[in-house]
C-alpha cells in the first residue's frame, strides 16, 4: 500500500476540484485500512460510517474517504451518522473496526490558511486562486498521520444491514418498481413512499437510519 500522503491523480476528477479536505479523507482511509491490515474493498464486504453531518462545507472529506476504502455509497458500503464531527469509523467483520478522527489542533491550523477564508464568503474551491488552493493542500500533504489524526480501535463496536433482496413490485399509483422493504399499503394496495405520503408532492428528506 502507497503511503497515506500519496493522492492518485484520478481522486481530483472524480471530486471535481482541487481542495484540502478531499486528501484529508483520503489519508484518513488510508490510515484506517492501515490500522485494520486490509485492503481497499473491491465487493461489499467492509463499511465505513462518516460522522460528518450536511450543512457544513468539510463534507470533501467524504469522497476522499470513498476513494480510498472503495466503500462508496453506490455499493451500499458508506453511511453518514450526521453527528457533525470530523471523524469516520472504518469496519470490516472478522477484522474489527477503528475509528479515525481530525485532531482539532491540526485543524485550527489548516484553517487559518486563506483558502477557507475565501469559502466563508461563498467562494467555490474551483473559483478561488490556485496558488491559495494548493498551499492549503500542501499543508495536508506534508503533515504527518500523527500530526492529523487521532486513531481508537473500537474493541466493541457491531454493525449490520437488513438481508439484501431483489424482491420488487410495481407501485400501484406511479407504475414505478419499488423494492419491497420500501412499499407501503394505502387502501389495500401497495404503493411507494412518496405516493403513500404526499399524493403526488415530491418531496426528498435526509432520513438515516441504523440498524443494530
Amino acid at each position: 500500500m502507497m503511503p497515506s500522503s500519496d493522492i492518485p491523480s484520478w481522486t481530483w476528477e472524480f471530486h471535481g476540484h482541487r481542495c484540502p479536505l478531499m486528501p484529508m479523507g483520503f489519508r484518513m482511509g488510508r490510515l484506517a485500512m492501515v490500522t485494520l491490515g486490509v485492503e481497499r474493498e473491491k465487493d461489499h464486504g467492509m463499511f465505513a460510517l462518516s460522522e460528518m453531518g450536511i450543512g457544513h462545507p468539510q463534507t470533501c472529506m467524504i469522497d476522499g474517504i470513498q476513494a480510498a476504502t472503495g466503500c462508496t455509497y453506490g455499493k451500499l458500503l458508506m453511511e453518514r451518522l450526521n453527528y457533525g464531527k470530523f471523524a469516520f469509523i472504518l469496519y470490516k467483520p472478522g477484522k474489527g473496526a477503528v475509528r479515525v478522527s481530525v485532531k482539532t489542533d491540526f485543524y485550527d491550523k489548516l484553517t487559518k490558511e486563506e483558502f477557507f477564508a475565501y469559502r466563508k464568503r461563498g467562494v467555490e474551491p474551483s473559483q478561488i486562486p490556485s496558488d491559495v488552493v494548493e498551499k492549503s493542500i500542501k499543508v495536508v500533504l506534508e503533515a504527518s498521520d500523527e500530526e492529523m489524526f487521532k486513531v481508537e480501535k473500537l474493541s466493541e463496536f457491531t454493525f449490520r444491514r437488513p438481508k439484501s433482496s431483489f424482491n420488487k413490485a410495481k407501485c400501484s399509483k406511479c407504475g414505478e418498481y419499488v423494492f419491497e422493504r420500501y412499499l407501503r399499503i394505502v387502501d389495500g394496495e401497495k404503493v411507494c413512499i412518496p405516493c403513500a405520503k404526499y399524493e403526488g408532492e415530491y418531496v426528498v428528506n435526509t432520513i438515516f437510519e441504523v440498524w443494530k
